[in-house]
C-alpha cells in the first residue's frame, strides 16, 4: 500500500484544514486507517484512528471535539477534518495503513506509512 497525504497548510488559529490520504490498491476497507502528527523536537504521537468499515473511530484526547477522521472506501481516502485549530497542532501529520479492519491508536501497529504533511498554525 501507498499512501499520499496532502492539505496541510498554513492557517491561523481557530481555523480549519482538511487533510487527505490517498491510498493505492483495490482493497482499501482491508485496512485501519491512522493520523499521527510529529512536531518539532517531539516524538511522533497519535492523533486519529478509524476501522476498515468505518464504523470505530478513536481520537487522542487533545484533538476530542476538534478534529474528526473519515474515510470514503470508493475514494481509498482518508480524511482528518481539523477544526479549531490551535498554535500547539503545528506538526507534520502522517498517516498510516495497518493490515487488519482493526483501529489502533499505537504507531507500532502500522505497516505502511505516507510522506507527511506540514500544519502550521499561528496565533
Amino acid at each position: 500500500v501507498q499512501l499520499q497525504a496532502s492539505g496541510g497548510g498554513l492557517v491561523q488559529a481557530g481555523g480549519s484544514l482538511r487533510l487527505s490520504c490517498a491510498a493505492s490498491g483495490r482493497t482499501f476497507s482491508s485496512y485501519a486507517m491512522g493520523w499521527f502528527r510529529q512536531a518539532p523536537g517531539k516524538e511522533r504521537e497519535f492523533v486519529a484512528t478509524e476501522s476498515g468499515s468505518g464504523f470505530s473511530t478513536a481520537a487522542a484526547d487533545s484533538v476530542k471535539g476538534r478534529f474528526t477522521i473519515s474515510r470514503d472506501n470508493a475514494k481509498n481516502t482518508v480524511y482528518l477534518h481539523m477544526n479549531s485549530l490551535k498554535p500547539e497542532d503545528t506538526a507534520v501529520y502522517y498517516c498510516a495503513a495497518r493490515s487488519t479492519v482493526v483501529a489502533n491508536k499505537r504507531e507500532s501497529g502500522y505497516d505502511y506509512w505516507g510522506q507527511g504533511t506540514q500544519v502550521t498554525v499561528s496565533s
